[in-house]
């Protein structure tokens, strides 16, 4: 299906039809082709991935019924319009909308692109002694609990700031924070994005 929005990369937002919600969500594109168009993407609802379907349908109101559509091309996409930020009705689809973005920016709790050179591999664990069946997950799966492991963190620091705990026992649960941070770093290769990453005391 061919891509005629703007040029996107890994990490940027675009709105599809999740394949395991079966709604329209905004994804995020975790693979793109040389000129911008989203190949593969992940759902920022259910953190589903699948190849991008074409992209999120334009929307008609009850008072455009019957009218033809713009010479101009179909509706923004949501994500499109939720950075934009023009006006928004009442309707239970816009609210959702309006209640996701709200709760990633306080919370951090947003999607995150897997490096493009770990796309559909795997994760072997082989035991050391022969004849033991060896596992493998797939990097996609890993990189998802990696993923929530930190979001967690994230929100365990700020209702740490947030707290009023006496400074002292503060900054000692925030070294914590911090050492946990460090041991995680071995993991970011797995990131796309360097601003994703895990960064420790020494970073």
């Amino acid at each position: 299906m061919s891509y005629t929005g703007k040029p996107l990369r890994a990490g940027s937002r675009i709105d599809d039809l999740c394949r395991a919600c079966k709604l329209e969500r905004e994804h995020v594109v975790m693979v793109a082709s040389s000129d911008g168009a989203p190949i593969r993407v992940m759902c920022d609802y259910c953190g589903s991935q699948h190849n991008f379907r074409g992209g999120a349908p334009a929307r008609r109101t009850s008072s455009d019924a019957g009218a033809p559509e713009s010479a101009h091309g179909p509706m923004r996409l949501v994500s499109e319009r939720e950075r934009s930020a023009p006006p928004m009705n009442d309707s239970g689809e816009d609210l959702e909308l309006l209640l996701r973005r709200i709760i990633r920016e306080e919370c951090g709790l947003t999607a995150v692109a897997l490096a493009d050179k770990w796309i559909d591999g795997d994760l072997v664990l082989r035991p050391g002694r022969e004849g033991l069946q060896e596992k493998t997950i797939p990097i996609e799966t890993f990189f998802s609990k990696i993923v929530i492991l930190r979001n967690r963190l994230r929100t365990l620091e700020q209702h740490l700031n947030a707290s009023d705990l006496p400074t002292k026992d503060k900054l000692k649960l925030q070294g914590y924070i911090t050492g946990c941070y460090g041991s995680l770093t071995s993991f970011n290769v797995l990131f796309a994005d360097e601003d994703d990453r895990f960064k420790g005391a020494g970073t």
